[in-house]
């Protein structure tokens, strides 16, 4: 028999369940303030034939992404206790299984059950140790990813396993002795669908999770969820609002209550993820596809209250990025004969000033909070990266030079760091699609190497606008395709 706790939500799971009888049943408690699982389980081991260990699990479909972050609690009592993802045929003790396996030694290993009572194979990882996990099914291939809060993933993968088509999935520790308990914490514990092959950007939508995320700890927080398209998500300078996007309008997320409601903006309810606060929060600037343009973007500016906008540039089209801090002047990218470059133009309105001057894309501009430079990410050198430039377009200098396309540099209120987004080479570097596996990373403003701080499925809309909380601490952003 297995003990169970059924059709008793825990969190986003359903079921905590004693695999194969061990000798000590465990335990599961959710904190739901602080969004943080602990599973106290004994069990003999996970390999030959059967299983012995506890589970915390739901019943999944499709393609789908788990993450989590795990953090082994005390000592412990033997070095091959182990914990992480796994995926299941059914919860039969000599179940077909994938596993993304963490041993107490720091052992690392994709483990998998082909069939019904086989013994389990591994893959094992040459890094050791990781508190970072990932684990996506992808048709019959499964993909294990790993690393230290901070690093990049290191990746591998197994293909050609069929498990079926509804699979047992979810989190799961083993103590590797049944005369002992292990504890495990888990944070940070994501499930995301994936889009299909053929989805089809700016038609076909995965749903949103409103997110923030501490930039020291790399602990997330979600504050909502939503099955259509969030995006971009403002922070007001008071700390006490987001503003987001969706469905071409804008809407205020209450911190304190954790409520929406539209911020007014008159005929302008076709606005892209463009919009943009001014450093004091009084003003918010817009992009807006309009009649008069054809549809093609124009900005515009009202006050962050709402308000009928204001036209600013005549030229489309143009997509807002930034706000000088003396709110005279809004810097944009803009396509103009065939290339789209960054342009400059006063707040009232008039000739625009052109910044770059280049074939390829340049794109996400901001000032720097004292105003001396503006961040931006070009790719005049082959990929997507991080570029600064003096105010007034001179001294252009490159930032970053990974392999990664890094997109939307955002300056720090104390103007000492820089986060972006980054996706991975395979993603074209002029692109920055709806749904990807993307890192969030932080780096100083001078450059330096980048942190990994945030590992999101996600993109477009994620963080492309200036989304820091007001003491520096946070950062707001969405991530895509929630279970």
């Amino acid at each position: 028999m297995n003990a169970q706790i059924p059709n008793t939500k825990i969190g986003m799971f359903d079921s905590f369940s004693n695999i194969g009888s061990p000798a000590i049943p465990g335990e599961v408690t959710y904190n739901h303030a602080a969004q943080k699982y602990k599973i106290k389980a004994s069990g003999k081991n996970i390999w030959f034939g059967t299983d012995s260990f506890s589970f915390l699990s739901k019943e999944m479909t499709g393609d789908f992404i788990i993450q989590t972050k795990i953090d082994f609690i005390g000592e412990g009592h033997e070095p091959h206790r182990k914990t992480g993802i796994m995926l299941r045929s059914s919860n039969a003790a000599n179940s077909a299984m994938v596993a993304c396996t963490v041993h107490g030694d720091g052992l690392l290993a994709l483990q998998y059950r082909k069939t019904d009572g086989a013994d389990v194979e591994e893959i094992k990882f040459e890094k050791n140790g990781a508190n970072v996990i990932q684990l996506e099914k992808r048709g019959t291939t499964y993909t294990m990813s790993v690393a230290t809060l901070g690093e990049l993933y290191t990746v591998e993968k197994i293909e050609g396993i069929d498990l079926g088509d509804t699979l047992v999935s979810g989190l799961y520790v083993c103590s590797h002795n049944d005369n002992f308990f292990e504890e495990v914490e888990f944070t940070n514990t994501r499930i995301f669908n994936t889009a299909a092959d053929d989805l089809q950007q700016y038609k076909d939508y995965l749903g949103s999770l409103l997110e923030v995320l501490d930039v020291k700890t790399g602990e997330r927080t979600v504050l909502a969820n939503s099955e259509g398209s969030w995006q971009a998500p403002n922070w007001t300078p008071d700390g006490k609002t987001l503003i987001y996007n969706a469905n071409g309008k804008l809407y205020n997320f209450d911190l304190a209550s954790k409520t929406s409601s539209e911020l007014f903006t008159d005929f302008a309810i076709k606005n892209n993820n463009d919009h943009v606060l001014t450093f004091d929060g009084t003003q918010i600037g817009i992009s807006h596809h309009a009649k008069e343009s054809d549809g093609q973007s124009l900005i515009y500016t009202l006050p962050v209250t709402g308000g009928t906008p204001k036209l600013v540039t005549k030229k489309s089209p143009s997509y807002l990025h930034g706000w000088s801090p003396d709110n005279k002047f809004l810097i944009y990218t803009a396509e103009r004969k065939g290339a789209y470059n960054l342009f400059k133009i006063s707040v009232d309105g008039g000739k625009e000033t052109q910044l770059t001057n280049t074939d390829g894309l340049d794109d996400g501009s901001e000032y720097s909070p004292d105003g001396k430079y503006i961040y931006f990410n070009s790719t005049r050198t082959g990929t997507m990266q991080v570029w600064r430039m003096d105010a007034n377009g001179k001294n252009q200098t490159q930032l970053t030079f990974d392999e990664y396309n890094d997109w939307f540099p955002h300056v720090s209120p104390d103007n000492k760091w820089l986060v972006f987004i980054s996706f991975p080479k395979e993603v074209p570097a002029d692109k920055h699609p709806f749904y990807e596996r993307c890192y969030i990373r932080l780096m100083p403003i001078e450059g330096g190497e980048p942190k990994v701080i945030g590992y999101v499925y996600g993109g477009q809309g994620t963080m492309n606008v200036p989304s820091w909380s007001p003491d520096g601490s946070k950062i707001a952003f969405v991530s895509n395709g929630y279970f």
